[in-house]
């Protein structure tokens, strides 16, 4: 049984990190699912907590930082997945950062488009987790106005690969909500310590 620690949408926050990196010595994986900084900026101090944790950690970008950014600020043995897969305590995850679909935010947020997203989905055939930083359209996307604003793509992913789990950030207001598509359980994380096993 592999103890997975999962979250999203750190955001910078002190506190929040502190109580993270504290939970960190029991997991066997830590899975970061984006936003570890605010509009691209203090990622590496946003980051370097982590240092000696690295090695059990998994991230994607979220629209706050670039793929490229997150490997360069990224402790050393810390694994950043952006359009790929890894293979780890007997668990294969793939990785998708960004926000998707195109956000309303500006220059400074990492968006992909729809198309872009299922461009870099195409070619995943298995997987136990999904490791995004988006929600799929339906579960885990709505705001406080109670909008759906999740992406198609990875929806249509979750529900063509049918990995165990999919996890996910992004949308603040869904922060702690899950549910399924099919077999798997999406679940949008926020940045408190949640606890999984498989």
């Amino acid at each position: 049984m592999t103890r997975i620690l999962a979250f999203s949408d750190l955001h910078a926050s002190r506190r929040r990190t502190e109580a993270l990196i504290a939970a960190g010595a029991e997991a066997d994986l830590i899975l970061g699912a984006g936003d570890f900084c605010n509009m691209r900026q203090g990622l590496a101090e946003a980051l370097a907590p982590f240092a000696p944790l690295a090695e059990k950690l998994i991230a994607v970008p979220g629209n706050a930082e670039s793929a490229e950014e997150l490997r360069d600020a990224a402790p050393p043995g810390t694994t950043v997945l952006h359009g790929e897969a890894t293979r780890r305590a007997g668990l294969t995850i793939f990785g998708l950062g960004y926000a998707v679909p195109i956000t309303p935010f500006g220059a400074w947020s990492c968006d992909l488009s729809e198309k872009d997203a299922e461009t870099l989905l195409a070619g995943v055939e298995t997987a136990d987790i999904l490791l995004l930083h988006s929600p799929p359209h339906g579960v885990g996307d709505r705001t406080s106005q109670g909008q759906s604003v999740g992406s198609t793509a990875l929806r249509a992913a979750i529900e063509r690969v049918q990995p165990r789990l999919a996890f996910c950030g992004h949308v603040h207001d869904s922060w702690g909500v899950s549910g399924p598509i099919g077999a798997t359980m999406v679940h949008n994380l926020g940045p408190a310590p949640t606890w999984f096993e498989l």
